[in-house]
Formats: structure tokens, C-alpha cells, sequence
């Protein structure tokens, strides 16, 4: 009786395994692939390429070398997430940032908590580096122009039909004058039908 038991606890762990089991599949990061109709990776990209066409085909660059006779210094402000659902906008800010220090007609300084780790290295060496080595305070480079953005979406549904819109905002401000000089967006419509 209790062998007959324990072959069947053992049988149903065998068959519990078997049906939990899960396919992993290694994808390029290239390949579309939607499963919820949510914000997704495929939509961060196609919205980061959209903004840096648009940013960096405008004539502000070309502007500002002819006024200053330098290129200008951007710094990549807060993208505020207004929609309804939590989006990272850490993955299209950095292919931003890498498009604009790659056109190489544009430089490109540290924002928020990673210029904060700077100003903390540089005061750590204050204390700690020798003085032939440390850097000096009051010598940043200061930006010309501030980029800041924001997301919205609107949701939409009807028994099992869901419509999900989303539009990013970005525009360019020169921080000395506020005057703005460059605004973009990017609209993403889908439609789910589960």
C-alpha cells in the first residue's frame, strides 16, 4: 500500500514537471515581438530612431556653430512618464545620447544621478588623490541647450478589442534665453483583438 502511494506522489511530480515546463528561446534583439500590445522594446526603438531623425536633421545645429562658432553642448534632461503604464525611458534616452555623441556635431554632458557620481568622485579626490592628479572644481562644461520630453497614452477598449495610443514629446530649450528651437514627437497606434 505504501509503495502503490509514493509511486503515485511520484507519478504526479512527474507530470507536474512535465506540464510546467518552459521553452526559452534565444531572439535577436532585432525581431519584433509583441505579446501583450503593451509599451514595448520595439516601440522604445522605433520612438528613439523617429526623435534623433527628427533632432538631428533640424537647423539649430547648423544655427548655433554659425552664431558661436562652436558646436553646442546639450545636456539630456527628464522624460516624464504620463501614461498609464510603467515604461523605462532609460533604454530610448541612451540611444539618444548615442546617436547625438556619434553625429559628433553635437556634445553631449552627464545629467542627474550620474553627474551627481562625478561631483562626488571629484570631492572624494579633494581628500584622497595626489595633488598632481586632482581635478578641479568650477570646470565643467556647460550646456547650451536642455532636452526634456514626455509620455502620454491613451487607452481604449471594447470586450476583447483594445486600442492603445502613445505620443512622445521631446523639445530642445537654449537655457540662456529659453527660447525653444527644436520639438519632435512620436505617435504609436496598435490594435489588439484577443
Amino acid at each position: 500500500m505504501k509503495y502503490s502511494f509514493r509511486l503515485f506522489v511520484f507519478a504526479l511530480a512527474v507530470l507536474a514537471g512535465v506540464s510546467c515546463s518552459r521553452q526559452i528561446t534565444r531572439v535577436s534583439p532585432d525581431q519584433q515581438i509583441d505579446l501583450s500590445g503593451r509599451w514595448n522594446d520595439t516601440d522604445s526603438k522605433l520612438t528613439a530612431e523617429a526623435l534623433i531623425d527628427q533632432l538631428l536633421s533640424q537647423n539649430w545645429i547648423e544655427d548655433y556653430k554659425q552664431e558661436f562658432n562652436r558646436k553646442p553642448v546639450v545636456i539630456v534632461g527628464l522624460i516624464t512618464n504620463k501614461s498609464s503604464e510603467h515604461i523605462d525611458s532609460d533604454t530610448y534616452i541612451k540611444d539618444i545620447e548615442k546617436a547625438i555623441l556619434n553625429d559628433g556635431r553635437v556634445r553631449l554632458v552627464q545629467a542627474g544621478a550620474k553627474r551627481e557620481d562625478l561631483r562626488q568622485e571629484r570631492a572624494d579626490q579633494q581628500d584622497f588623490a595626489s595633488k598632481s592628479t586632482i581635478k578641479k572644481w568650477g570646470q565643467e562644461l556647460g550646456a547650451d541647450f536642455i532636452l526634456q520630453g514626455d509620455i502620454n497614452s491613451i487607452i481604449d477598449s471594447y470586450k476583447k478589442e483594445n486600442l492603445r495610443y502613445y505620443q512622445l514629446n521631446m523639445e530642445l530649450t537654449n537655457l540662456e534665453t529659453s527660447e525653444m528651437v527644436w520639438m519632435g514627437d512620436k505617435k504609436i497606434k496598435k490594435y489588439i483583438n484577443k
